[in-house]
């Protein structure tokens, strides 16, 4: 007889395992299915390895800055393997911790592809996919209640093929065996500025092709602008309003050929054009789930159109953010033990881009507003004239505030400086809220999260930390 448990969750990123857990903590018997590796995109070639390098680059970038501050050093060189086995070092402990973590909540992990075959029944598979432990090819078992988390993957442009040596995608950026002596990076997005980011500051030639007017086109212009004219400072070329039409890759470089004729060698191409999520097809099909485009269609409650079945993360295509993924999470597991939540409002999560300075915002943007037709009057305050930042020798960007001249309220806070990321988490809160402190969203990964996670902690309901005796 198949096992049977009250909930299943598909995949552990950040929404799957966070589900898992809220769910063995409302008392259901709660079993997660992973195909690869514990912890999904973000911990294992996503947001933690991405921010390890990041913090290499970074140091690598205050050493050279030193003397500005009085120091004299050696001229830093990056040593590349340690780099990348500092990084490996920092994924794999997180992930034995995480994998603890799930089983310290009497979670029963299952390695294997899962396809679900009916609204309660799922078939365990294997393939090719990198795991750890025991699989389960050929395990039934059964569910009162399913959560898919089943993620993304990078979006890949039919006339720029990957070929995971030359063309690449982000995964193949983090794990280069040796720092390129040039990449042309197809994408201005966050993943793509991240990375220019990285490698730049390691030495690479790195030249940025964007399609539309701007980098990190989702925010407002100026903080688009703003980046350019920073990047030019790490040697980053920054080409805006062009596209790729096509790569030669044969001779062993890279030949990016532009619409308009322009030609640009290069060790690797990195292609960013955002991330598609990964729905499997049988499960679909068994289920006759409803789409919206390559995602699962879900209601507010985060349930799709099956009874007992439940979409999260990536899969939904809602914010494609861990911490996204996070809220999503709470709602679905308080629903799928018996509760009725509903998802906060999406525009209260805060959006973060690592880069070289840092982006952060939440709530609307100056053209949202605009596009609203609402009445703003927008502040600004700068960071060169903090006491602080310029202590720190990290006096570029600005805050801007959003006021609803209708309201008087506060509705979006955006800024770019050293440290956006974690200011992020306060600006939340200048727009209001009366959520439960499960529903303040915190972005992922910052160090603003323990404040969190104490205050979780505190009602017994930490993700990260083990049960309480």
């Amino acid at each position: 007889m198949a096992e049977s448990f009250d909930v299943v969750v598909i995949g552990s990123g950040p929404g799957g395992y966070a589900a898992t857990i809220r769910c063995a903590q409302r008392g259901a018997s709660v079993a997660v299915v992973e195909k690869g590796f514990i912890g999904g995109t973000c911990l294992n070639c996503g947001c933690i390895p991405s921010k390890a390098l990041l913090a290499s680059a970074h140091t690598l970038l205050l050493t050279k800055h030193a003397v500005l501050m009085g120091v004299d050093v050696t001229l830093a060189t990056p040593n590349w393997p340690k780099i990348q086995t500092r990084k490996d070092t920092i994924v794999t402990a997180f992930r034995k911790g995480l994998t603890g973590l799930i089983r310290s909540h009497n979670i029963k992990i299952l390695q294997g592809r899962a396809v679900v075959t009916a609204p309660n029944k799922i078939r365990i598979e294997t393939d090719n996919s990198p795991m750890e432990g025991p699989r389960f090819a050929g395990t039934q078992i059964q569910a009162d209640n399913i959560i898919l988390a089943t993620g993304s993957e990078p979006i890949q442009i039919p006339e720029i093929p990957f070929d995971g040596r030359t063309v690449i995608s982000s995964k193949e950026a983090l794990a280069l065996e040796q720092i390129p002596g040039s990449m042309v990076i197809v994408g201005g997005g966050a993943i793509g500025c991240e990375l220019a980011c990285v490698y730049a500051a390691a030495g690479t030639k790195v030249t940025i092709v964007e399609a539309l007017s701007r980098l990190i086109p989702m925010e407002d212009e100026w903080v688009g602008r703003l980046i350019e004219r920073e990047f030019k400072t790490l040697d980053i070329d920054t080409l805006t309003s062009r596209k790729v039409d096509s790569v030669d890759t044969t001779g062993g470089m890279a030949k990016v050929l532009l619409e308009d004729g322009e030609a640009i060698d290069a060790e690797k191409v990195l292609v960013s054009v955002g991330r598609r999520p990964v729905v499997d097809n049988e499960t679909v099909e068994a289920l006759n789930l409803q789409m919206s485009g390559d995602a699962i269609a879900v209601s507010e409650k985060m349930e799709t159109n099956v009874p007992g079945v439940y979409a999260i993360g990536d899969a939904v295509g809602t914010t494609f953010l861990a911490h996204g993924a996070f809220a999503e999470a709470e709602v679905a597991a308080a629903n799928a033990t018996g509760g009725d939540e509903r998802i906060a409002d999406y525009s209260l999560i805060p959006r973060a881009v690592y880069t070289f300075p840092e982006i952060a915002s939440v709530g609307k943007t100056e053209q949202i507003c605009k596009n609203e037709g609402l009445d703003v009057s927008v502040g600004k305050s700068f960071f060169k004239a903090n006491g602080r930042s310029v202590a720190h020798n990290e006096t570029v960007g600005q805050i801007r505030v959003v006021k609803d001249n209708a309201t008087n309220k506060i509705i979006g806070v955006t800024m770019v400086s050293a440290t956006a990321t974690e200011l992020i988490a306060a600006a939340r809160a200048l727009i209001g809220t009366s959520e439960e402190i499960t529903d303040i969203s915190f972005p992922h990964p910052t160090v603003s999260e323990v404040l969190k996670e104490a205050a979780e902690d505190a009602f017994g309901l930490s993700l990260h930390n083990p049960p309480k005796a």
